[in-house]
């Protein structure tokens, strides 16, 4: 097979030499290629050559490089307002202001100034690449390269193909973008693109689950950072990105998409309107010191200290059913926090496997200096096992954490409900579930004070995860939820309020955004590797939603989003048949030894 790359990209123009066309002039001239950077006017070029020189700058400011090496850089990149200048270039990047007509009519008068062999390139990071290609007499030659912004920055680059875009011309722009030390990913000409349409897709549920008052906007971001490990709320990126850049984006991929799930949520109109753009304008979903600055400031939604939960009721000692993983980390959690704790499993086997799992963990906490001896010792201490339910007749709080299965947490929360009667002074033990899927109203109705139960979701490892979802029914009374935030607390935990539907926070924002993967995978729009790629390096998130997947397991995660499907009846959250099929084939993800990727035999 022969190499299909023939040409030598070695000299490079800019259109628009705003903060993203400089840094990518920058990218280019740090790697050894001539560039020539255009603008419209002279002071377009003078703030153009100050972008260039203020980020070199830094550069040297942070010995990321020498003056030497700053001087030479700069002296590869020619700067003009003359557009027939381009026509030694090789390579020809458009980065304007995102107006399809003003793109159009750069890539039109492209067809006088360049050869025909010079590839032409958008950085459009939501217009159609095929309409502003179709301006060119040559739309062959023509692809997307969605730079991240800060370019010099960001490895990323989403590398878009029209159906016309010559299969030489895409693999000779992915080589040089690898030369130059970018991530580069391939996909089709679609509003959004990879990360993008992911993104924001997943923004645009946060902002309808805020709009609709499910939970503050501080719980929504909490539970995100905390319960996924993303370095930030949606509501809060949403105000880094600006509302009205947010607004426009959705606005454009619900156009040529028509998915409704793109639609923007009202409220998102209705801030832009009215001039709250985010950290720029200086109020968003948050309110902000002054306009473009990072630091947030109490505004009328902020929790006061006289809001904090308090301990409404007395509870000292905790029971626990179960003895999986979750049941042996909420164990140990609460050991820890200097509660005695009764748990309560099927056989004394298992009932010794929970012992050992905690004696385990301890010990490596001791190991890496995380707890002492002492405290070792006391938390061991404070934990005893049993066969019988019966022994947790006076706990003052009991968390069933067995399997997610309806039946068997309805009754087993009929028999606590029955046997759990001496806690809080005779008042019998508040009844808390760690179901992550199931409607809790149906197991409170199963008792005869649906008024004390209450949800309490911790994460797997509920040792080391910090968030717990704290879910409170149409019947809960308030005194009960405040008391499990509180507990939440004093466990070390990061509490977020919220009702009792499907997916709480965390499940309900988290698993639309993995279904649409699995579609766009489905579709043939871009490898599992290139949306995991643009994912973890164009969004900055831990993993990439077919890694995840993997590791949640692709049956979980099926039961997660047919639950989801069941309550909203929302036809974006259906289930991806492509999840659906690998499920049925037995490709669980790593515990199978195969779901998206293959892991090897088990």
């Amino acid at each position: 097979m022969t190499d299909v790359t023939t040409r030598e990209l070695s000299t490079v123009g800019v259109i628009g030499l705003g903060t993203m066309g400089a840094g990518i002039a920058e990218v280019f001239a740090r790697n050894g290629y001539s560039v020539i950077g255009v603008e419209v006017t002279d002071a377009a070029l003078e703030r153009g050559r100050q972008h260039l020189e203020h980020s070199t700058g830094r550069a040297v400011r942070r010995e990321k490089m020498t003056e030497q090496e700053q001087a030479d850089l700069l002296g590869r990149i020619t700067l003009t307002t003359r557009m027939q200048d381009l026509e030694v270039a090789d390579l020809v990047i458009e980065a304007v202001v995102e107006s399809l007509e003003v793109k159009r009519s750069i890539f039109r008068a492209l067809d006088d100034v360049v050869r025909p062999e010079a590839v032409l390139a958008t950085n459009t990071s939501s217009l159609s690449v095929t309409e502003i290609s179709t301006a060119n007499s040559k739309p062959g030659r023509v692809v997307g390269v969605h730079f991240f912004n800060p370019a010099p920055v960001q490895s990323l680059v989403e590398v878009v193909r029209t159906v016309v875009t010559e299969p030489d011309v895409l693999a000779d722009v992915v080589d040089l973008l690898r030369r130059i030390g970018k991530n580069p990913v391939v996909c089709g000409d679609k509003a959004g693109f990879i990360a993008n349409t992911l993104l924001f897709g997943y923004l645009n549920h946060a902002v309808a689950m805020y709009e609709a008052k499910y939970a503050s906007r501080e719980d929504i971001d909490a539970a995100m950072r905390f319960g996924c490990g993303y370095p930030m709320g949606p509501l809060a990126l949403l105000d880094l990105i600006g509302l009205d850049t947010a607004y426009e984006i959705l606005d454009t991929m619900y156009k040529q998409g028509r998915d409704r799930l793109h639609a923007p949520a009202p409220i998102l109109k209705q801030y832009v309107t009215a001039g709250l753009l985010g950290r720029k304008s200086g109020r968003g979903f948050y309110t902000y010191e002054a306009p473009d600055s990072p630091v947030v400031v109490a505004d009328a939604q902020t929790p006061s200290e006289d809001e904090k939960p308090q301990m409404r009721h007395d509870v000292r000692s905790v029971g626990v059913v179960g003895t999986g993983t979750m049941a042996a980390g909420i164990v140990e959690v609460f050991a820890r926090a200097g509660y005695d704790v009764a748990f309560a499993g099927r056989a004394q086997g298992k009932v010794d496997g929970v012992v050992a799992a905690i004696t385990r963990s301890l010990d490596k906490q001791v190991q890496r200096g995380r707890a002492t001896e002492e405290e070792r010792t006391e938390a061991l201490g404070r934990v005893r096992g049993t066969t019988s339910l019966e022994d947790l007749v006076d706990v003052d709080l009991v968390v069933e954490a067995i399997a997610e299965d309806l039946s068997a947490k309805t009754s087993l929360m009929e028999r606590l409900d029955q046997v759990c009667t001496g806690g809080r002074g005779g008042a019998g033990a508040i009844l808390a579930t760690t179901t992550s899927s199931l409607p809790i109203i149906s197991l409170a109705a199963a008792t005869t004070r649906p008024q004390d139960v209450v949800g309490m979701h911790f994460f797997n490892p509920a040792t080391a995860m910090k968030l717990v979802e704290v879910v409170s029914t149409v019947a809960t009374d308030e005194t009960v939820t405040e008391t499990a935030l509180a507990l939440c607390e004093r466990l070390g935990k990061v509490a977020v309020r919220c009702g009792d539907r499907a997916g709480f926070i965390v499940n309900a924002l988290l698993f639309p955004y993995l279904n649409d993967a699995v579609k766009m995978l489905e579709a043939h729009y871009a490898t599992a590797d290139d949306i995991d790629t643009a994912m973890k390096e164009g969004c900055a998130l831990p993993m990439g939603p077919f890694e995840l997947l993997d590791v949640v397991g692709n049956d979980v995660s099926l039961a997660i989003q047919k639950e989801l499907y069941l309550e909203f009846r929302e036809p974006g959250f259906s289930p991806a048949p492509l999840l659906e099929h690998l499920v049925t084939a037995g490709y669980l993800g790593r515990k199978s030894g195969r779901g998206f990727r293959d892991y090897g035999s088990r």
